[in-house]
Formats: C-alpha cells, sequence, structure tokens
C-alpha cells in the first residue's frame, strides 16, 4: 500500500478525523493480502482498500461507527457464500480486520514512523490487541525501527518477541501472535501481537520528463515506487505534466543524475531527448549500485556508445553489461504508451528477481 502510514500521518497533522482499517489475518481465498489498509473519513472511503465489494463496504460501516464513537473494533468477515448469491462473496476465504477510529491517539507513533520512511529506514508497526465480546478491542502501537534500542517500555512489552520481530524483518511479512502475557489494565479475552513491516518504497529515478517520462510517471506511481524525475527544462519537468511525481528536479540532468544517492533500491530510467544527454546521465551513474539502469535507444545507438565507454574507460564490460539498453521487454511497443508499459513491465521482472534472491538468501 503506497505510503498509506505517511498519507495518514499528514491527515492527522491536518486534524482530520479517520478510521484505519487493516486486514490481519486472513484463511484461504482472499480478495487481499494481511497487511492491507484503508483510510475512511466521514463521506467514506479515503485511500487505500481492502479488496472491495461488500467486505469493504461492511468495514465501511464498521469504520464510521469507530470513527463516531472514538473506538476500536476486531471482526471476523467469511467469503464463502454461496456462488449463487447475488450479493456475498465467494472467494472461499475468511479475514479478520482491525478498525482503529482513533488514530490520533497514536499520532506520535504515525509521525515517528513518516519520518523512518523519509529517511529511508524500514521498521516495524506493532500493535498489541486487547479482543473484547461483541466484536470490541483495544490497542496499544509502537513503532520498531530495525536498529533499535530498547527503552524501559519497549524493553517491557517486546523482551519476549525479539525473535519474532527479527524474522518479521527478514521475511518482510506481518505477522498475527496470541499471546499469553496480559500487558493491558482490563480483563482480555485474548491477547494479540500484531507485527507489520513497514519498508521505505523502492525508488524510481527517471532521466527526462519527455513524453514517455511522464507515462512512465504515472506507471511508476501506480507500481508502487517512489518516482523521481528529473530534466533541464521547466516547461516539462514541472507539477501540471508530472502530477504521480513525489519530487522533480530541475536541473542538468547528467549533473542532477551524478549527486542523487543512488542505492542498491534505486531504479534509473535513461529516456532523454537525445544521444548526448543519454550518454552523460549514463556516465552519471554506470558504476553506481543501481538496482536497475535502463536506457532507451536503438540497437545501433547502444551499440556505438558502448564501443564509446569501453574506449573511454568510462566503464567496465561487465558495468556496461548489467544495462538495459535497448530498453523495456519486448513487446513489439511503437507508441509512447507503449513504450512506457514495456519499461514498466521490465522494471516489475527485475524488482521481483531481486526481492526472490533476496528471500532465498535468508
Amino acid at each position: 500500500m503506497k505510503n498509506i502510514f505517511a498519507h495518514l500521518a499528514q491527515k492527522l497533522k491536518e486534524k482530520l478525523p479517520l478510521a484505519l482499517a487493516t486486514i490481519i489475518e486472513t484463511k484461504g481465498s482472499t480478495p487481499q493480502v494481511t497487511g492491507a489498509s484503508a483510510l475512511f473519513s466521514s463521506k467514506g472511503l479515503l485511500v487505500g482498500t481492502l479488496g472491495g465489494g461488500i467486505l469493504e463496504a461492511d468495514a465501511r460501516k464498521k469504520a464510521l461507527h469507530a470513527l463516531k464513537e472514538k473506538t476500536f473494533f476486531l471482526f471476523r468477515f467469511s467469503l464463502r457464500e454461496d456462488v449463487s448469491s447475488k450479493e456475498g462473496a465467494i472467494c472461499g476465504g475468511e479475514v479478520r480486520v482491525l478498525i482503529d477510529g482513533a488514530p490520533e491517539k497514536y499520532k506520535d507513533v504515525f509521525h515517528v514512523l513518516s519520518r523512518s520512511l523519509c529517511q529511508r529506514k524500514p521498521g516495524i508497526l506493532a500493535t498489541f490487541i486487547n479482543e473484547h465480546p461483541q466484536e470490541k478491542a483495544s490497542i496499544l502501537r509502537f513503532w520498531i525501527e530495525k536498529k533499535v534500542k530498547y527503552g524501559t517500555e519497549m524493553e517491557k512489552h517486546f523482551s519476549f518477541f525479539q525473535k519474532e520481530i527479527k524474522e518479521v524483518f527478514g521475511e518482510e511479512k506481518p505477522r498475527l501472535m496470541k499471546i499469553r502475557e496480559n500487558i493491558f489494565p482490563e480483563k482480555a479475552m485474548n491477547n494479540l501481537l500484531f507485527l507489520e513491516p513497514v519498508f521505505p518504497l523502492p525508488q524510481l529515478l527517471i532521466a527526462g520528463a519527455g513524453h514517455v517520462g511522464q507515462a512512465l510517471t504515472h506507471l511508476g506511481n501506480l507500481l508502487d515506487f517512489e518516482v523521481i524525475v528529473v530534466d533541464d527544462r521547466t516547461e516539462f519537468a514541472n507539477e501540471e505534466r508530472l502530477l504521480d511525481a513525489d519530487q522533480i528536479i530541475v536541473d542538468d540532468i547528467a549533473k542532477a543524475v551524478g549527486k542523487f544517492p543512488i542505492s542498491s533500491d534505486t531504479y534509473v530510467v535513461i529516456v532523454t531527448r537525445g544521444h548526448r544527454h543519454d550518454a552523460a546521465a549514463l556516465r552519471a551513474c554506470i558504476s553506481s549500485e543501481a538496482a536497475y539502469i535502463g536506457m532507451i535507444g536503438s540497437v545501433r545507438k547502444v551499440e556505438l556508445m558502448r564501443k564509446e565507454f569501453l574506449e573511454e574507460g568510462w566503464a567496465t564490460l561487465r558495468q556496461f553489461g548489467r544495462v538495459h539498453a535497448p530498453i523495456g521487454l519486448p513487446i513489439y511497443s511503437e507508441t509512447v504508451e507503449e513504450i512506457a508499459v514495456s519499461i514498466a513491465a521490465q522494471l516489475v521482472k527485475v524488482r521481483r528477481q531481486i526481492q526472490g534472491r533476496r528471500k532465498e538468501s535468508k
């Protein structure tokens, strides 16, 4: 879910009453995964999704009630209706949803979470849940950074869960646990702990704000990248044209790419207005640890540039070999939009491959 917690932190600053709904457990086939969240205001769904349909409609009703009463709900929703049902859910599974009707109670936690994401530091949103009768609940929230220094309160609540916290960081998947320790002053039916890992989005650095860059900005946003666009032309690099960009840098393209803090979580796409600018942008990042570098151009153009880079000593054979050029998956694209789709598909493919290798190494 793209920046839903950062979105929540911002809305809490504006003192907008909100309810946060989160799927904390799934069984069988469900329309969304554990950790999927949605924000509701008094007018309805604001951002995010629990999968739509009657599940989201039911969650919306409970969220509006929780918002009005400033309370918390924990409910189960079955998706095992008969196929003949006109309105029932027939996925076959079951979900458990937590409704937080008073997220402002933990605005400091969400503020620290948002600040950590801005600093590109991962963490875990830990929520202790005390289940009550009639779908009521009470909660305690904490933000745990990867290199946490446990304070007195943190040690008290998490001293028994350090192994699980480490595993959740490694798996990058939420986990719901039933716990024996009663950390609430009132009597509980069930004490639960929901550990939700929150990682900064991978960055998509687009060098070139022309037509392809503009189309890719939109797709990159939809695919949960933090999108940064670089160009030296204000008539192209502006908020009106690049509505989905998280950041727009107006500067010399090669200079801006060279100054950008490219990491192993950065995907670089070079789609400038000409060979000279493409080459300069590539020189600025080819020796970086970027997860992906792709450059637009014909086979002939790429081969000429390859020869020049090797002869001038601007790159090694291995460095140039990891550049995706010509860029994009071969889908016989011709239009600007098709080219952007082919690039976006390649970005998804590389991202999934990296995620797979990361999991195999753990």
